[in-house]
């Protein structure tokens, strides 16, 4: 009878820590969404609808949990739970970045394209066109699109430029992935 009174008691410390690690907070660093402004970009080349378009995810800070590998160096964006910059080849697939402003991170122009988009109040239509830009007269369709959140307002913009020349007078460093 002891040996049963034994076991059971035994189980029973053990649900009951079990129980405590559940209830307990997570840290600090593992999940939570970051504050601030933040946008996940892609370059698509041709012409690509709103609805084709992936939903936004909030980026997640995500250092010092161990087993992830973000936010070593060499595993793409430091800490935002996203292993790489780009989901294409450069040139025929989908490019894609989160930018992150506070402070810049995640894009190859981060520090510039925070800077415009702080002088715009966060809306990418309000980038002024970069003076004197000579863009070749080639039909060659991009699509820039911007989802997440500046200033804790959403953030959705997609536009489709006749080429990547175009698109970069209108925005500036914003797209600028490469």
């Amino acid at each position: 009878m002891t040996r049963i009174t034994e076991a059971l008691r035994g189980a029973l410390t053990v649900a009951a820590a079990l129980l405590t690690t559940a209830a307990a907070p997570a840290p600090a660093t593992s999940q939570q969404a970051v504050p601030g402004s933040w946008l996940h970009l892609t370059v698509t080349p041709g012409e690509v609808s709103t609805h084709a378009l992936p939903p936004p995810r909030a980026p997640f800070r995500t250092e010092g949990v161990p087993g992830t590998g973000i936010g070593s160096p060499g595993t793409g964006i430091p800490g935002t739970g996203i292993g790489s910059p780009g989901t294409g080849d450069g040139m025929h697939g989908t490019r894609g970045a989160l930018l992150l402003c506070d402070p810049p991170q995640g894009h190859p122009h981060a520090a510039r394209a925070c800077a415009e988009l702080v002088a715009a109040e966060g809306d990418i239509d309000r980038i002024p066109d970069r003076p004197g830009a000579l863009c070749p007269m080639i039909y060659a369709p991009v699509t820039a699109a911007a989802r997440g959140a500046w200033d804790g307002r959403p953030v959705t913009y997609t536009h489709t430029f006749a080429n990547s020349c175009a698109m970069g007078a209108a925005t500036g460093a914003v797209f600028a992935l490469e």
